[in-house]
């Protein structure tokens, strides 16, 4: 009988689109049953979620967890806060589904169970059905070093970090300001959470060997990296397989446009800004004189307001500045709420993505050799600015002033230099370098391929 695999995501199409790549990329190598087990939260959209699994070749199936009720968390409870908690009481549903799949009418017990980078507290269920237990990780591989080292630093230090008199040394920096700020709440669930970290049989990053050698490196070589890592990526959201009426528009008007002349300007799923800094942001691009497609949300007062909520039905275009449409028409396209992402960065005419700086948008970016504007929004999104500025040297970061915004000017300045400076060309050359060591990483014989081919055979045996 063909091993069977359990998946479990976190919430958010962040976490389940490159679960899903995953899932099709094992196919390719190996005959495989896998489940995934999606656990979701009370009010929340599902159909973006069941689009994709619907899509999935049959031997690929879906279980939908009851949704579990957030009501109870303050409204301004961090992010990784409700994910965490949405897990968390999922555990009771999941444990019923891993009962039904191993002893119920089904009988298919899986040979393996896959959990993304909050699935951890599942680990205990795993072990309670004999399961080994193995994590994917959503994020780079500098921050997976940060987190298997969160805990030590943590009791290596009784003070606040930023209290420290030199900075902390680790084989990278430490993720979010909330994760180093002792006394918030998120800090303690993140460190009881990195504790868990060591205990799966092993662990897939989406990043290949060549992106990021220093980090797989530090985990190979370090006693406090106890599972064995897999660099498994880049592994991206293919691309839809049919574009509504809107998505290709955005094509068709990119076809209009010269090679590398248009900025792409997207802040992810789960991205918002404020309207002063839509403003700012609108008046930047309209400062500058470059090509741009920018996709607009509503302003909201939180950067990552869309992550766990439906799309406001407020029109994006009523928060613009007056005429700012009109007088852009001519070289920039503005759409709402949703554009084809990797069909955009992938078309000729793309010169450069502005960006949040989220793992997934940026292995798309490399895959598709497009340079960035930085501009991140929350969780580990600064500590992959600092990958991408200092560390590559594929794109270029934003300044933001003493309020906290981005100004104008700014934007201005940016766009200009990617798109029409020597040091977009510079950046432009380097990430073409990425994008050919990224496809030799997926090659029939390159390194994520076998890292792939060494895990799968475990599931098999």
């Amino acid at each position: 009988m063909e091993p069977h695999i359990a998946i479990f995501p976190s919430p958010g199409m962040g976490h389940l689109i490159p679960l899903t790549e995953l899932a099709h990329r094992l196919l390719l190598h190996r005959r495989l049953f896998i489940t995934f087990i999606i656990p979701t939260v009370a009010g929340s959209p599902v159909k973006p979620q069941n689009d994709i699994l619907n899509a999935m070749p049959e031997n690929i199936s879906s279980i939908f967890l009851p949704p579990v009720n957030l009501n109870d968390i303050p409204e301004d409870a961090a992010l990784e806060t409700r994910i965490s908690l949405t897990l968390t009481r999922s555990l009771p549903a999941l444990r019923q589904t891993l009962t039904d799949l191993t002893s119920g009418s089904l009988r298919k017990k899986p040979s393996a169970l896959v959990v993304d980078i909050f699935g951890p507290p599942s680990f205990e269920l795993a072990k309670e059905f004999n399961i080994p237990a193995y994590m994917f990780c959503t994020f780079s591989a500098m921050t997976l070093v940060c987190t298997f080292q969160t805990p030590i630093i943590d009791q290596m230090y009784a003070c606040e970090y930023k209290d420290l008199p030199e900075p902390v040394r680790l084989p990278g920096c430490l993720p979010a300001e909330s994760v180093q700020d002792k006394k918030n709440e998120t800090y303690l669930r993140m460190v009881e959470l990195s504790k868990m970290y060591s205990l799966p049989k092993g662990v897939l990053v989406n990043s290949f060997l060549e992106l990021e050698p220093g980090s797989f490196k530090a985990m190979e070589e370090g006693d406090w990296c106890k599972p064995k890592i897999y660099p498994v990526g880049p592994l991206i959201h293919a691309g839809s397989q049919d574009l509504n009426s809107e998505g290709f528009e955005c094509l068709k008007w990119l076809d209009k446009h010269p090679v590398r002349s248009v900025l792409f300007v997207s802040f992810g799923s789960g991205g918002t800004l404020s309207q002063k800094q839509l403003h700012e942001l609108a008046f930047g691009l309209e400062q500058s004189g470059q090509r741009f497609l920018w996709v607009v949300k509503s302003p909201q007062g939180k950067s990552n307001a869309s992550y766990f909520n439906a799309q406001s039905h407020l029109d994006p275009f009523g928060f613009l500045p007056d005429g700012f449409l009109e007088r852009v028409e001519d070289r920039g396209l503005v759409v709402s709420y949703w554009a084809p992402q990797v069909e955009i960065l992938r078309h000729g005419s793309t010169g450069g993505f502005f960006t949040h700086c989220g793992w997934n948008s940026i292995l798309e970016s490399v895959v598709c050799g497009v340079p960035m504007i930085a501009w991140p929004l929350f969780a580990e999104q600064k500590m992959n600015s600092v990958l991408l500025t200092d560390g590559l040297g594929v794109a270029r970061r934003v300044k933001v002033d003493e309020n906290g915004v981005v100004g104008r000017d700014e934007v201005s300045k940016c766009v200009s230099s990617l798109i029409k400076g020597e040091e977009g060309r510079k950046m432009r050359m380097k990430m073409s370098e990425l994008k050919g060591l990224g496809a030799m990483a997926l090659s029939q014989d390159g390194s994520s391929t076998r890292s792939l081919l060494s895990v799968a055979q475990e599931w098999c045996d």
